[in-house]
């Protein structure tokens, strides 16, 4: 599938550009514009540069929790603003009992080794995507991000969780849905994320194995260490059950219209 592609950033995981893919009326995501990443702690001098000279950079938007953050700040790219918007809702994490613990933000896979086998952290991962399309305050970060995309006139936006992968994921097939990708391009795009943590998943698969661990614990580490792609399409499948389409969430439950939409595709569209 042409677009998507890696753009190479030194010290930030998992960064990629969504230009080059192609929605149903034919047109074509424009490059360096719309750029989805891991958290920028780390990025390099020369990642600083290429942010801001080669796409010039304006806008950020911060997916992470304000412990995540405290723990490993972005770094500043000249000339961009950056804006947080958690999207892990506290107040399902304080009604259910089951906020995910600090050591999944500390150490994660000394804790997926102790920890995969635990009925608790199998249902965080199962219910993961669901938690945050379901959770109002989730979908009003959301929307926020996306009228944050559309009101940037000018350079390219990022958007980050800390792996770039779940929430940022999310971010990104929402924004896509907006643009008018279809479901194979939404799917693709969030499956996409596995190319680059396949090796630490098939690492740390292997280290459960040798201990006697078997599905349900690959499942806790696909999902904490890369992305579940089934459990994503069950939740796009849940969305088109309980809210028509995703096109109908994004413009019911994110309160992003159609003529908003229009106006993201004339500006990110060729």
């Amino acid at each position: 599938m042409i677009g998507g592609d890696y753009i190479g950033l030194e010290g930030v995981a998992n960064a990629r550009d969504l230009g080059g893919y192609v929605m149903q009326d034919g047109r074509t995501v424009r490059k360096g514009l719309l750029l989805r990443s891991g958290n920028l702690m780390r990025a390099t001098p020369e990642d600083k540069r290429r942010l801001q000279e080669e796409f010039h950079l304006r806008r950020i938007f911060d997916f992470r929790t304000y412990g995540e953050v405290y723990r490993a700040p972005d770094c500043v790219i000249p000339g961009s603003s950056n804006t947080l918007l958690p999207t892990i809702d506290p107040e399902i994490e304080k009604r259910s009992g089951e906020a995910m613990p600090a050591e999944v933000f500390l150490n994660l896979e000394a804790f997926l080794l102790t920890s995969a086998s635990d009925p608790r952290m199998q249902r965080l991962a199962r219910n993961m995507y669901p938690d945050f399309v379901y959770s109002e305050y989730t979908q009003l970060q959301y929307a926020a991000f996306l009228n944050g995309v559309l009101g940037t006139k000018e350079g390219a936006v990022l958007w980050h969780c800390s792996q770039g992968k779940d929430r940022t994921g999310l971010g990104a097939a929402f924004l896509l849905s907006c643009l008018g990708a279809s479901r194979e391009v939404i799917i693709a795009d969030f499956d996409r994320s596995n190319d680059f943590y396949r090796d630490t998943v098939a690492r740390l698969s292997a280290q459960a194995h040798a201990q006697g661990w078997g599905a349900e614990e690959d499942d806790v580490i696909q999902a904490f260490i890369g992305v579940h792609t089934g459990n994503f399409i069950r939740t796009l499948d849940s969305i088109d059950r309980d809210f028509g389409s995703l096109h109908d969430y994004i413009v019911n439950q994110l309160l992003f219209s159609d003529a908003e939409q229009a106006q993201l595709r004339e500006r990110y569209l060729e």
